[in-house]
């Protein structure tokens, strides 16, 4: 039996918004788009070359985690290209590219609602 994480959720205010960002900005492949219960829509995407999905989706009651650092790690094999990559499309960074005290790449950047990620390089 093999175990893998199928999603995980970022809390958003505006899935329009912020399915364009991380479709022609971040360059995430859309997966489901469409109705979720009465009035809300449930929206699956996938970072290239990811098994693990992203849900950009708020749950009701939920909305006081929009804007705030959330505990995904995204991981690239070149963080510095990647974040070089990334700002040339208007990604905003509140940490650039940098060695770590652990050793390896990462840079920090956010999305529209201010959600925080970390990028950074594969376990060494």
């Amino acid at each position: 039996m093999t175990m893998r994480v199928r999603f995980v959720s970022i809390p958003v205010s505006d899935q329009d918004r912020s399915l364009t960002f991380y479709r022609d900005k971040l360059g995430f492949e859309v997966v489901t788009d469409q109705a979720f219960g009465a009035g809300q829509r449930w929206l699956e995407l996938r970072p290239p070359g990811s098994q693990t999905l992203v849900v950009l989706f708020t749950p009701p009651g939920r909305e006081a985690a929009i804007g705030t650092f959330q505990n995904i790690a995204f991981t690239s094999d070149d963080v510095r290209a990647e974040y070089e990559a990334l700002a040339a499309r208007g990604v905003e960074f509140v940490q650039p590219a940098a060695r770590s005290d652990w050793g390896g790449m990462q840079a920090i950047f956010k999305d529209p609602d201010g959600n925080t990620f970390v990028l950074a390089s594969p376990e060494q």
